[in-house]
């Protein structure tokens, strides 16, 4: 690392008046334990340093700063919400205080025993246990001291049949949002990728089944809300976080990306950032909070730790695994680290976001009639209709005789009984097929078109629909479980099964995307970042997909990751104010 004497740093601090440039000397020198330490003065100070502006740094930020710390918020993008705000929105929560409007109960016991069945032993019990009692207590405060109201989804776990599950209630969503309170902030909310419609998750999944027929949601209902500048989903849950985050007078640095922690005498005492291609250091009196998101859009990373290939996540391409590559060097312990929120999408020629590549996630695609999944040798390979992280996974068993994943490339087989009904990606049932869209009169040449074993191709669509005939799909169970059916289309005699018979066929490419990383730092009840030597790292702290899910390999239901993201962010902001009130 080079020397800097009284460097004059030029940085751009986004606050609640604006932005405004501010020139301050530093000074740097090295340091032997592999970060830095300095004799300097720094160009700002704060009790606490949240890195990250998605739902589980600004939760952080607003419980620091409720319980006595001063706080400051750096976001690597010129946008608030990360990967939050282009997210459903949803949240679980179990024994939440929603679940009885729509006739739902829980316990502790049972949460606990469907966390820990689904974790399959690779996350800590008194994580999980931290997690059950703590959620709906965050829940609460967030509705108690936010303008955050939240109401119950009647989408079951994603595992039903699983002891302790429920059948609704235990996710939750946000209320739409009216960003005209936000002032001039309103345009700095992050805008989303695919999720563009102003409605609810309930009203997409159960009022309109908007997956399937997104045409019957009423125009007046979207020109009402899109005039009036109300934002649902993810958008709505980081208006409210922000508006919280505004209220409280919390600075917020946009476009300042945090490249490195500056540790003294063991203890983590600051950030280095990047700003404008300038380097400034920011002092952390008390801590800092990791809450920067995951690596998925590292190819380097994703080579070292995942089982397969993500090669367009479904995220903001900025979560490059900065937070991940400052707790490795601060010495922290990892964990989870070869498992990702799967998410299968597909991928239509010219969509891009942020000037990257864009993927679109799938349901009606997945879950519906008239449809099945394939890979090159004409097989099924799942149950189709399962939660997409369950489906993700199963792209990547490996071939037995070839170094070859088994089930990638894949394709969805349909014909035209979906294709007259549904939507398939932004196409309606009316438009022209689309380029991207293979198709054929006869399923045979449609396998020959894109590749695909012939003869197998239909053996299997003949055996799938003998199984149609049956009601029942012997081979992966696809609309056994009440999960399968609730995601089906509720108007079909079967919400999942459907023959594949009439003419033309339709090949649709699928891509295995991804919500975000799951594995990084590993982190105590506190969230306090774990060292290698199973000690808390002073002064460190991380939530969200930038540390190790407490979910394992699984997913729980709708908002599996923000409900433990929020939790953690709840618990390091107490954490971390707690350690501020102790050194003054």
């Amino acid at each position: 690392m080079e020397e800097l004497t009284n460097a004059a740093i030029a940085i751009n601090v986004e606050g609640r008046d604006g932005a405004f440039s501010q020139r301050l000397p530093m000074a740097l020198r090295k340091s032997g334990d592999g970060m830095f330490a300095r004799s300097r003065r720094w160009a700002r100070e704060a009790d606490v340093i949240v890195v990250g502006s998605g739902a589980a740094g600004l939760t952080a930020a607003i419980l620091a700063h409720d319980h006595g710390a001063n706080v400051l918020v750096v976001e690597r993008t010129g946008f608030v919400g990360g990967t939050s705000a282009v997210s459903g929105g949803g949240i679980w929560i179990p024994t939440n205080h929603h679940m009885h409007e729509i006739g739902g109960t829980d316990t502790r016991e049972e949460a606990l025993a469907y966390c820990k069945s689904l974790t399959m032993g690779r996350a800590d019990d008194a994580l999980l246990e931290a997690f059950v009692d703590t959620a709906p207590k965050m829940i609460r405060y967030m509705e108690d001291k936010t303008p955050l109201r939240f109401t119950p989804l009647t989408t079951p776990d994603y595992h039903p049949e699983v002891y302790g599950a429920r059948m609704g209630g235990r996710s939750i969503e946000p209320a739409p949002f009216d960003t005209r309170t936000l002032g001039e902030w309103q345009h700095r909310l992050r805008k989303p990728n695919a999720l563009s419609f102003p409605v609810t998750l309930q009203e997409a999944f159960e009022t309109y089944q908007a997956f399937y027929r997104p045409w019957r949601i009423p125009q007046d209902l979207v020109v009402e809300r899109m005039t009036n500048s109300f934002v649902t989903m993810g958008q709505a849950l980081v208006g409210g976080l922000l508006k919280a985050i505004l209220d409280r007078n919390i600075s917020v640095i946009l476009n300042s990306r945090v490249r490195e922690l500056v540790k003294e005498d063991g203890r983590v005492t600051g950030i280095r950032t990047e700003s404008n291609g300038q380097r400034v250091d920011i002092r952390a009196k008390s801590a800092v909070i990791l809450a920067s998101a995951g690596f998925e859009w590292n190819d380097n990373l994703k080579s070292k730790f995942l089982g397969g290939p993500i090669p367009i996540p479904n995220t903001p391409p900025f979560n490059e695994g900065d937070g991940l590559l400052m707790a490795m060097e601060a010495g922290a312990d990892l964990a989870n680290m070869s498992e990702v929120w799967h998410y299968p999408s597909i991928a239509i020629p010219g969509e891009s976001y942020e000037g990257r590549d864009m993927v679109r996630g799938i349901k009606a695609e997945r879950s519906g009639p008239h449809i099945i999944w394939v890979n090159a040798r004409g097989q099924r390979f799942v149950n189709e209709a399962s939660s997409y992280n369950a489906v993700g996974k199963m792209f990547f068993p490996m071939d037995t005789t070839l170094p070859a994943y088994r089930n990638l490339p894949a394709w969805a087989i349909l014909d035209s009984q979906y294709r007259e009904k549904y939507v398939v990606g932004t196409n309606m049932p009316e438009d022209p097929d689309p380029e991207w869209l293979p198709r054929a009169e006869t399923l045979e040449e449609l396998a020959n078109k894109v590749g695909i074993q012939a003869d197998c191709l239909l053996e299997t669509v003949q055996r799938w629909n003998a199984f149609v005939a049956d009601g029942k799909d012997r081979d992966f169970g696809k609309g056994d479980s009440a999960f399968d059916r609730f995601q089906g289309d509720h108007e079909a005699p079967h919400p999942n099964l459907g023959t594949i018979e009439k003419g033309p066929f339709y090949a649709l490419p699928l891509y295995p995307g991804a919500l975000g990383t799951k594995g990084g730092p590993r982190t105590n009840a506190k969230a306090q970042v774990m060292s290698v030597r199973n000690e808390p790292i002073p002064g460190l702290y991380a939530a969200g997909n930038v540390a190790a899910s407490i979910a394992g390999p699984s997913y729980y239901g709708v908002g599996g990751t923000l409900g433990p993201a929020m939790t953690w962010g709840y618990l390091a902001g107490i954490s971390a104010a707690n350690e501020a009130g102790q050194s003054r």
